[in-house]
């Protein structure tokens, strides 16, 4: 088969099947000989799966790659980065907050515990325990100070966001809320006084205490007792 033929052929095969694997072009070539098939290929342009430890081609033009650089047909993933080791680092490196295994897992479908161990182990990205998971960051430590720093807020603002009041944290904020007269305090007011009392709660806690026990800003106070007897209190 002449190179023309060959590449033809190839075009012919991919615009069928997408994706492929060595078998399926020694078929298509008619040889058992993979220089020869990676000879043409090469010809072709192609790509070679991240996943599957290689075993799938594809040609250059054929994938639509996603924001984060990856194009999957069925389970065969490629991506821009090159191969999984490659694909690996380059997640790492771009993470704002690093990653973990499981968001590694989740972002490639596939397993990467190994390969990730060698990177760390060849120098090129690092392993650092954050709570009860492993963080892998950035091989340049201001980029993985960075990343840390980042991963720590995140998970402050993940655990504010779940915060539940506790009846103690609630009652301050209805004592404050109606010990003021005339009127009901707006919530910024009550936020800040609670703060200067060394109690921080947002303010969106403090609107759904509001909420809940029927108080609006700007309307006249209730007597103290009402709420004495309202029953049970937001996290109690």
């Amino acid at each position: 088969m002449s190179p023309e033929e060959a590449l033809n052929a190839l075009k012919k095969l991919f615009r069928r099947r997408l994706v492929v694997d060595l078998e399926e072009l020694y078929g298509t070539l008619g040889t058992r000989s993979r220089m020869t098939v990676f000879r043409r290929l090469t010809m072709a342009g192609y790509r070679t799966s991240f996943t599957h430890a290689g075993r799938f081609y594809t040609l250059l033009d054929i994938p639509t790659f996603d924001e984060l650089g990856l194009w999957f047909h069925h389970d065969a993933g490629f991506s821009l980065a090159g191969n999984l080791k490659e694909s690996i680092v380059s997640h790492v490196e771009k993470a704002p907050n690093g990653r973990t295994h499981a968001e590694l897992q989740h972002i490639l479908r596939v397993r990467a515990q190994n390969t990730l161990l060698e990177l760390v182990r060849e120098g090129r990205i690092v392993r650092e325990h954050f709570g009860n998971v492993c963080l892998y960051v950035s091989a340049d430590g201001a980029r993985a100070d960075a990343q840390i720093a980042h991963r720590r807020e995140l998970a402050e603002t993940m655990a504010e966001a779940f915060r539940v009041l506790t009846m103690e944290e609630t009652l301050e904020i209805l004592v404050e809320a109606l010990r003021a007269a005339p009127g009901i305090p707006a919530i910024s007011v009550v936020t800040e006084r609670l703060s200067v009392r060394g109690l921080r709660i947002e303010p969106r806690l403090v609107q759904q205490v509001f909420e809940t026990h029927g108080l609006v800003p700007g309307k006249k106070n209730r007597p103290f007792a009402s709420f004495s007897n309202k029953g049970s209190f937001p996290g109690g």
